[in-house]
């Protein structure tokens, strides 16, 4: 049988989708993409799910765009498609109901740190590393810029994207491009105990806050409050918005209906 390219397992509302091709260096190929949008969107409206972890087999946790398939040989309508696929599955981890967790042990480079940055938290281990090398070989990361230049500070991002040299996990962590580093035997730990405080919330209330979050970073701070200050009443009229306040009020756990 042909070698999965992603294993999607899932169990107590954690997906864990895990990248398995560590012979190419979990490269998103145009089928590695095309596995893991399958793999995000499947059953995604399920009360089920209420976080989705990413990770990879292998040293490497993922280098990026298949170089083969972006050689000559293959027409520009070819190479189109690869670039559209990639930013469709990058805005989508964004776009999903339920937060999205990258879990990092290993070198992550170009595409594979343009899904890191794309993630709404990431874990790594001390060893991970990550870079965007592309204008080493003449291909200038610009899609992964758009995701690092929104999750560093510019100049870090331009220092990255002009050297091509790798930031340690210490270094991502002091930047913002991870959100937590733990030495590599705690990784899995640490993922998971963040994905189950996640999992003691509403997946109602989380939804529209994850939205919300995204929708209003892209605004002006007037609208940005605008926008937020009606999410807040509309939050008020969800079953789980009430409940949470009633059992604060009765000094009771909350029983949420998502």
């Amino acid at each position: 049988p042909r070698q999965e390219l992603t294993v999607r397992r899932q169990a107590g509302g954690v997906r864990n989708i895990i990248l398995n091709n560590p012979r190419k260096r979990n490269a998103l190929s145009l089928s590695m993409l095309q596995a893991l949008k399958e793999d995000l969107l499947h059953d995604v409206k399920s009360k089920d799910l209420r976080v989705i972890i990413i990770s990879a087999e292998g040293p490497v946790f993922c280098s990026g765009h298949d170089l083969k398939e972006l050689s000559s040989e293959d027409d520009v309508k070819h190479h189109s498609q690869i670039f559209e696929i990639c930013a469709e599955v990058m805005t989508l981890i964004q776009r999903l109901p339920v937060p999205v967790i990258a879990k990092v042990n290993g070198l992550a480079t170009a595409a594979g740190c343009q899904l890191v940055a794309s993630c709404d938290i990431a874990v790594a281990s001390e060893k991970s590393r990550f870079a965007t090398p592309g204008v080493n070989i003449g291909l200038f990361c610009s899609t992964p810029a758009v995701a690092l230049g929104r999750s560093l500070p510019r100049k870090v991002a331009l220092e990255m994207l002009f050297t091509g040299e790798p930031l340690s996990a210490q270094e991502a962590l002091m930047h913002g491009l991870v959100s937590r580093v733990v030495p590599e035997d705690k990784l899995e730990e640490e993922t998971m105990r963040i994905s189950h405080k996640i999992c003691e919330s509403s997946k109602s209330v989380l939804a529209l806050g994850k939205a919300t979050f995204y929708r209003q970073m892209a605004q002006d701070l007037d609208t940005a409050y605008k926008i937020t200050s009606q999410v807040m009443v509309d939050n008020l009229t969800l079953r789980d918005g009430q409940e949470g306040i009633e059992a604060f009020i009765q000094k009771r756990k909350p029983v949420w209906s998502h």
